[in-house]
């Protein structure tokens, strides 16, 4: 017997390879599932932006890549001993605006480059609460713990995303007409919106992808919220606040998302490279042994094999590790 709600998966047939280089941007679930990617040794760029949560502003992200102005001393904005961007997370922000501008504009230039290139472009929408600046109307990627004085808190409508996208992604195709974009919403619950307020968000942006599907081909949707709602619905799956998933929840949707768009060559490098990752956490009981340096002469050995059958990846650091470990 079946004890759970299994969430349908996409069957739309799009496979991901080893070699595909890609894109993520969005909430924090973007920086999970990019950071799995890369420990996986995929070819991606993560937030080259930050973290993103609303639609409207990783749409204008996505834009200013794809027309790479850097940004200037203008675009910014001095607070709490900080230089920071209103397009921007904070961990973009510097003491010193010469050094913000460089970060900033430093990424840009990395990832203008990425998206051109990129076969696919995963994006995470976290709400569809946005604050616009009172003064200007610009909608703000973050706020910086500014006043709330200074913003106009809206929900943005469904017909606003979808128009927002429709351009983007027409302008995105214009020079990488190739280009796959999977849409996923946030399992992260804003409590800070209120739970019903969440729920209206999250219903919006569902609303907008479906509709956003509809409109335009080559968009596949991840249901990553439904799994967490529906198959990981007990909160044993969430972290100590509640809100965010735990590590063993991640753990499972990525496991769904690897079964979805991996093809059968990328999984049986994921379990080889897994097999790799144990050896390479390996703690040896005397690591001056010469049992230990065969041990890590024989990852070397896998290690230069795998670079060979996979040119276009880099398992550089990881031989350097090996190579450092076997002179201790």
């Amino acid at each position: 017997m079946d004890f759970r709600t299994r969430v349908e998966q996409p069957q739309d047939g799009v496979q991901m390879h080893l070699e595909d280089t890609m894109m993520l941007f969005g909430s924090c679930f973007s920086e999970h599932i990019g950071n799995l990617l890369s420990t996986h040794k995929f070819l991606c760029d993560v937030n080259p932006f930050g973290v993103l949560y609303n639609p409207s502003s990783i749409s204008k992200a996505l834009l200013r890549l794809c027309d790479p102005q850097p940004y200037q001393p203008d675009d910014l904005f001095f607070a709490n001993g900080l230089w920071n961007s209103w397009m921007h997370h904070s961990s973009f922000s510097a003491p010193e605006i010469s050094l913000c501008l460089q970060q900033i504009n430093d990424r840009l230039s990395q990832a203008a480059r990425s998206i051109r290139n990129a076969r696919f472009i995963f994006i995470t929408f976290g709400s569809a609460w946005v604050y616009r600046l009172r003064d200007t109307h610009e909608c703000v990627a973050n706020c910086h713990k500014q006043p709330d004085r200074l913003f106009d808190r809206s929900l943005l409508s469904v017909s606003e995303i979808v128009s927002d996208f429709q351009e983007m992604i027409e302008v995105v195709r214009g020079f990488n007409p190739s280009v796959h974009f999977i849409l996923t919403v946030s399992p992260i619950r804003h409590i800070k919106d209120g739970l019903h307020g969440n729920q209206i968000s999250k219903s919006t942006l569902l609303l907008a992808i479906e509709e956003l599907r509809r409109r335009v081909d080559g968009i596949t949707y991840f249901p990553a919220y439904e799994i967490m709602m529906d198959e990981l619905r007990d909160y044993r799956f969430y972290a100590d606040d509640m809100l965010h998933p735990s590590s063993l929840a991640i753990q499972y949707i990525w496991e769904c998302f690897s079964a979805v768009f991996f093809d059968s060559g990328t999984k049986a490098f994921l379990r080889e490279w897994q097999e790799v990752g144990k050896r390479l956490q390996h703690k040896p009981f005397n690591p001056q042994s010469d049992t230990y340096r065969r041990f890590l002469y024989d990852t070397i050995q896998i290690l230069n094999k795998l670079q060979e059958e996979h040119p276009y990846l880099n398992f550089q650091k990881e031989i350097e590790q090996c190579q450092t470990l076997s002179k201790v």
